[in-house]
């Protein structure tokens, strides 16, 4: 694969009930990863957006932000789906020869709409919806059986959430940032058995941009370029009754594909940081798994092992991760963004010290029916 760089990144904090309409947040991502990249705006070829029009309460939403993304008067798409895959579709277009750079942009206000009805939607609507399937009541399914299947504790899921909320409090963005214990966290309400409240992700308003770019034009940009090594995605079926929801095959088939292509033969020891899409506290464990931290069923014993925690052998969303700051379809973008100021050393109290190469992680559907590795170095 020829050399592609992130050569610039910009968030806003994420939080509840923001004031700023979509335009305005897109708007104030696209500015700063400008601003972070020393680019203007007529240094940009194409423009991908994300947005969803459920969320955004109107049809081709994406049409709404085209000002403020930098989309008018350049070729522009959008995704419907999780910020990585908006970046994958971004690499494919800066690979193509025909675009020097790619804005990517993600926003989401899940404030403003009814998540529960807004999720039941994704569900058949002949045989699922008209049961009130939504995200947490078919997440806990999946955490039910995984942790029946592999004897994963609830403590063990409590854990992910300290660690992540505590991560939370160095960084600026997150919406959530919590000093919390396991008690605490066991303590919360029961939302749907065996998911507590401090088990799931926040409802949170945001936005996110990066800037892919190819070799020649990266190394003109004003940060030092960090580079695409290997990406992949994959998808499992449509159905939870048609998935094997103990584990991840899709993860496992794109961590794969992303490793092969990145030159990574042993990830729990060549990736120095890694930031996943934990949007309950059970994915964690279930993603290193699935990215080959650990085998099947040994998600809850690393996490026991302190490897995964600041200071430990692979140090896993000292962001805070989604868990900590969930704004649907940008979360993944951030993970992006997050691994990107690891590596250049920019990511202030947070900062792993030496990582060189990184990974990040997005997730879409009902139980992450979708999957997209990117893995990136210095």
């Amino acid at each position: 694969m020829e050399r592609v760089a992130i050569a610039g990144v910009g968030q806003t904090k994420y939080e509840r009930g923001k004031t700023k309409n979509f335009a305005e947040l897109a708007y104030e991502a696209t500015r700063k990863a400008l601003d972070d990249a020393g680019m203007e705006l007529s240094d940009i070829d194409n423009v991908v957006t994300t947005t969803n029009d459920f969320f955004d309460g109107r049809t081709i939403a994406c049409m709404a932000v085209a000002e403020a993304a930098g989309s008018y008067g350049r070729d522009a798409t959008n995704v419907e789906g999780d910020g990585t895959l908006s970046a994958f579709y971004g690499l494919m277009r800066t690979l193509s020869g025909v675009y020097g750079t790619t804005m990517v942009t993600a926003h989401c206000k899940v404030s403003e709409g009814s998540p529960r009805k807004i999720f039941n939607q994704a569900f058949d609507p002949i045989y699922d919806r008209l049961l009130g399937m939504d995200a947490i009541s078919s997440c806990a399914l999946q955490a039910r059986a995984y942790m029946h299947r592999f004897g994963v504790t609830e403590e063990q899921c409590a854990k992910v959430s300290v660690k992540n909320h505590g991560n939370a409090r160095n960084n600026p963005y997150a919406h959530v940032p919590l000093d919390i214990t396991v008690d605490d966290v066991m303590k919360s309400p029961m939302l749907a058995e065996p998911i507590k409240r401090l088990d799931t992700s926040p409802v949170s308003d945001g936005a996110c941009a990066i800037i892919l770019a190819t070799e020649e034009r990266a190394r003109k940009a004003a940060r030092k370029p960090v580079w695409v090594r290997g990406v992949a995605h994959c998808a499992d079926a449509y159905r939870l009754g048609e998935r094997d929801l103990t584990c991840s095959q899709p993860l496992e088939t794109a961590a794969r594909n992303a490793y092969r292509m990145a030159g990574i033969a042993d990830p729990s020891r060549e990736i120095d940081v890694a930031e996943v899409y934990d949007a309950f506290s059970y994915m964690e464990l279930m993603w290193y798994e699935g990215l080959g931290f650990c085998g099947r069923g040994e998600g809850g014993r690393m996490m026991d092992s302190g490897a995964t925690q600041m200071g430990g052998r692979l140090p896993v969303n000292p962001s805070g991760g989604v868990l900590s700051a969930h704004s649907v379809q940008v979360a993944g973008l951030a993970r992006i963004a997050e691994a990107v100021l690891q590596l250049r050393g920019d990511a202030g109290k947070r900062q792993v010290p030496g990582a060189k190469v990184a990974l990040a992680h997005g997730i879409g559907g009902i139980c992450a029916q979708t999957h997209c590795v990117w893995v990136l170095s210095n």
